[in-house]
Order: C-alpha cells, then sequence, then structure tokens
C-alpha cells in the first residue's frame, strides 16, 4: 500500500535508534542523582544497584543515539525492559495498563523496539560499528 516509503526504513530504524537513546538516557539520570532513593523504590538493598542500572541506560541510550555497537546496546536494553517487566508484573503486581500509576505497556514496546534494532542491525543511518 505504501511502498514508497520502504527505501526510507534505514532513516525509520535511525529515528527509533534516537528515541529510544533519548528515553534511556533521560530514565538514567535519576538513577545518578537519587541513588538511595531509587534503590528504595525497587525493593532492593543494594545501593549501588541504582548506578549499575543507570550506567547501563545511559551508555546503551548514547550507543544507540551515535550508531555505536548498535546490536550489543539494544541487546542490553532488551535484558534490562524483561526484567523490568519481571518486577511490575510479578513482583509488584503491576497491570498491563492502569489509569492511576504507569503499567507495563511501556517497558514492553522498549522491549519491542529494542528486538527490532537488535533483529535489523539499526539501519545503515549514521552508525559507526
Amino acid at each position: 500500500m505504501f511502498n514508497q516509503f520502504l527505501q526510507y526504513h534505514d532513516l525509520g530504524l535511525f529515528w527509533l535508534r534516537i528515541v529510544i537513546g533519548i528515553i534511556f538516557i533521560y530514565h538514567a539520570i535519576p538513577k545518578f542523582k537519587n541513588a538511595s532513593s531509587m534503590a528504595g523504590m525497587l525493593g532492593m538493598n543494594l545501593p549501588w544497584f541504582p548506578y549499575v542500572l543507570g550506567l547501563v541506560e545511559f551508555v546503551a541510550g548514547l550507543g544507540l543515539i551515535l550508531g555505536l555497537y548498535v546490536q550489543l546496546c539494544a541487546l542490553a536494553i532488551a535484558v534490562l525492559m524483561i526484567g523490568a517487566i519481571f518486577m511490575k508484573k510479578f513482583k509488584w503486581k503491576v497491570p498491563f495498563s492502569a489509569h492511576d500509576k504507569m503499567g507495563w505497556e511501556f517497558d514492553l514496546i522498549l522491549l519491542a523496539g529494542a528486538l527490532m534494532l537488535l533483529y535489523t542491525t539499526g539501519g545503515s543511518v549514521f552508525r559507526l560499528f
């Protein structure tokens, strides 16, 4: 139906990389600023754990934006999203979608985007490695 857009698939993957990268950098920053409160929110007694999560999110997000090791960054994000979905669904009993809190539907779409980048290598537009 819209075959004329198929010639731009690399550009579409580029924009997917940029958007997911921005989201992960944005969500990494609070983990550096408020690690102890984030550890409490996560239900963990490991005060260093939010730093590790934040570091992985930041490096993977930056890698996607810069086109560096896109598949490795996408794999890291996919693993993080599987963990986030697991925590929300099974530990915190968060529904898929709710009006009063964020469900795990956002995590699921980020997982799907990360898998898309993993399987397609993220396109060739501005990709270094």
